[in-house]
This record gives structure tokens, sequence and C-alpha cells, in this order.
């Protein structure tokens, strides 16, 4: 299944360069940028180079489908005590490994779709709440949903409603039986994937314009921002009374006894949308409290907020597209689209690599959002597109894959801490 790359530890050489970095004005790289407008909030461009790297290189392995690995997430629902364990979404496969607690990556399960013409973008985890038997839905190319228990190998759910290819999956943070899918069909769909229905589809009339490339649950679960390729950010409200009932029905909805089919909700307005962010594709979005972070192809992810800075979300009307920027942070080489960075909101870290295999690592200050200290992580044999970064829990591990199929591990440094 895979190649273990991991004798290769000090000789693949741990280099890396570290340096503290405020938010920036330097524009973009990308030949599709412009200059942006009506975008309030502070800058600043000053940096100090700091010795050493938050992160050593640990292990990487190479996947035998040989295709790109698009996906890779940690199951951050376990005890602290429990192993780590993370799942990868490439080919028609969703493959889960774990990080031994001493290095290295140990395979432990590979779940291969039925047909093979499929492609996993992204993926996602929860647990059955019967038996806290761990799941992992994933989706792709086909725009069909599948939702395996990864214990036994086999799907357990299989949801159909998107018309096109699905580009990525979030669950709910606290009721894990909700599942939202964002897809090329311009649509965004919320799923009870233990009741099997589709409760809510999110677009239309002033919904997404073209594919919808990334979503994203709030902390509390009642706000969900997408990001999409018409350049268009949108924040829809889940804490409505006619939304909280659809939900209540999806809970004890039984299908076969039911003469009707699922009244499903569909809201054609957002709460809040702005295009004065990205000039191109925003292919990555989540939130950070009550900031949101996102990304397009020219190179800077942007910490941003619906209004002016003093405004709470509900002081801010849907007709006023106005956003204040709250920092920058940027990085080069990455000009592509669907390339995502990993957040980590409990211990406030972020990472995105670039088209040459490098990887940015910037350690957040609460007390300041604009300043963070910024890491490059950087090993010879890492040459391909890193496509999406993701952290263990306590921030201990960073993994990431790579368009060539291989899956990298980096440790935290003990000395450092967040």
């Amino acid at each position: 299944m895979i190649n273990n790359n991991a004798d290769s530890d000090e000789s693949c050489g741990d280099e890396s360069t570290s340096f503290t970095t405020n938010s920036t004005t330097s524009r973009s790289k990308s030949p599709t940028s412009s200059t942006r407008s009506k975008r309030r909030g502070r800058r600043s461009a000053k940096a100090k180079h700091k010795p050493g790297a938050a992160y050593k290189y640990d292990t990487h392995v190479k996947e035998n489908h040989g295709a790109n690995i698009f996906g890779v997430t940690f199951n951050t629902l376990v005890g602290k005590d429990e192993p780590q364990v993370f799942a990868t979404a490439g080919s028609n496969r969703c493959t889960v490994y774990e990080c031994p607690r001493n290095g290295g990556i140990q395979l432990l399960h590979c779940y291969a779709d039925p047909d093979p013409d499929e492609v996993f973008y992204t993926c996602a985890w929860s647990y059955d709440l019967k038996t806290s038997a761990p799941l992992l839905a994933a989706a792709g190319y086909r725009g069909i949903i599948r939702v395996i228990d990864i214990e036994q190998n086999e799907a357990v759910g299989n949801y159909v409603g998107h018309g096109q290819a699905i580009n990525e999956l979030k669950f709910h943070p606290h009721k894990l039986q909700l599942l939202l899918s964002g897809s090329k069909d311009h649509a965004i769909r919320l799923w009870n994937i233990q009741s099997h229905v589709c409760i809510a589809i999110f677009g239309g009339v002033e919904g997404h314009r073209d594919e919808v490339l990334s979503i994203d649950f709030n902390m509390r679960g009642d706000r969900i921002v997408s990001s999409g390729m018409d350049h268009s950010l949108k924040l829809w409200c889940l804490n409505t009374p006619e939304f909280q009932h659809k939900i209540e029905l999806s809970e004890t909805f039984n299908q076969d006894k039911s003469t009707l089919p699922f009244p499903t909700i569909t809201k054609h307005f957002p709460d809040f949308s702005t295009r004065d962010i990205h000039r191109n594709y925003v292919d990555c979005v989540q939130w950070f409290g009550n900031f949101v972070l996102s990304k397009s192809c020219e190179n800077s992810i942007v910490c941003w907020k619906p209004g002016q800075l003093h405004q709470t979300f509900e002081q801010v009307k849907p007709s006023d597209s106005s956003c204040t920027i709250i920092a920058e942070f940027e990085y080069d080489e990455c000009e592509i689209w669907f390339v995502r960075f990993g957040f980590n909101p409990w211990q406030k870290v972020i990472a995105l690599g670039n088209q040459q295999g490098k990887v940015y690592v910037w350690e957040m200050d609460p007390s300041d959002p604009e300043g963070a200290h910024m890491t490059t992580l950087y090993n010879p044999r890492s040459v391909a597109t890193v496509r999406q970064i993701a952290f263990s829990r306590d921030a201990s591990v960073l993994v990431y894959v790579c368009d060539d199929a291989t899956v990298w591990r980096w440790n935290r440094r003990q000395a450092t801490a967040i």
C-alpha cells in the first residue's frame, strides 16, 4: 500500500528557516490579482529574523496509487491519550494512518471506492452515535458522499443529491450527525447522516454563482461560511427558528415510515456576502473565533471580519458587503487553486504549503491577531505541490499531502510551546 521513507530522517535534511512577521502591505505576485477596494484594516510590514523552526521532519510515505492526494484530516474527536489518527483522500481511496508517539506513520485501514473512476477530494471525521465507532465521510469527483465505518472498512451511508463534484465536507462541531457539503453545482447541502436526509440547501438566487470550493462551521455551530470560484465569501445563519425546527425534525424522521419525503429547506439568500476580499478563486476558508481566515491564488491568507471592527455580526446588514481586514499572512509560489491551509483553533496555529513542496507555519498571538511568528519548513525530497495540511489536536504533529502521492509527518520541537 505504501512505501516508507523513514530511513531518510537526518540525511533527508531538517532544513528550515524561521522569522517573525506581522501583516504586510506588499501585493500578490499572482497575475490575476489587482488592488483591492473597500478594505479597511491595519497593516504592518515589520519582520524580525529568528533562528530555529517550530517543527522537525520525522518521516514520509508514498501511497502506491501514485495519484494526487487532495485531502488530509486528523480525528480530533478522540481523547488526548488515544492514538493520533488521520485520514487522506486521493484517487478512489481513503487511507487511515496512526502517528505513533515515538515517530513514524503506521497504516491502519484503506477504503477503496467500488467505482475505480472516483477521485476523492475531501474527507471528514465523525462517529456513530450508538456504537461510538469512528466514521469517515468522503466525497469527490462523482458527487456521492460515502460515510465509511473505518473498523468494518465499508460504507454505511451513501448520499446523492449534488449534481456534480463535491469539493469539501465538514461535520458540525457538536452535533456530529450533521454533515455539510459544498459542490461544483454551486450549492451547499446540510445532511443528517443518522436519519439519512438532506435538511437544507443553500444556494439559488443570491447563492454562489460558480463552484463552492470551501465551507466551515463556526465553533458554536450556528453559522456557516462558504467560498468559491465566483470570488465571493458568504455567511449563512443556522440559529433561526425555522432551521432549528428542521434540524430537530431530521432527528426523528424515518423515511421507511413516512409517505412523504423530508421537507428540505432551501435558503436562497445569505446573511452576508462580499467579493471585496479576493480577486480570484477562494479555495479555502475557516472561522477563527468571530474572524474569518480565507485564501485565494494570491500568495496571501487574509484574516478579516464582516462590517467594521467594532460591529457585531448581528449589527451588519445583509445588504452591507463591507469588511475589515485584520491581518494578511503572506508566502511565495502558491498561485494555483485547490491548495488548502490547515488551522488548529485550539492552539492558534496555521500552516500552508506551496507549489515547491515548502510549508509555511504561523503561530498566532491571541492578544494581537496581526502578529504572528512564521516558520518555513523545507525538506529537499519534498518537491511536489502541497495540497492540504492537518494538525493533531494538540498541534504536536503536522501532516501534509502532495501531488506525488506522498504523506509527510513533522513533529513539534519539544523546546517550543504554543
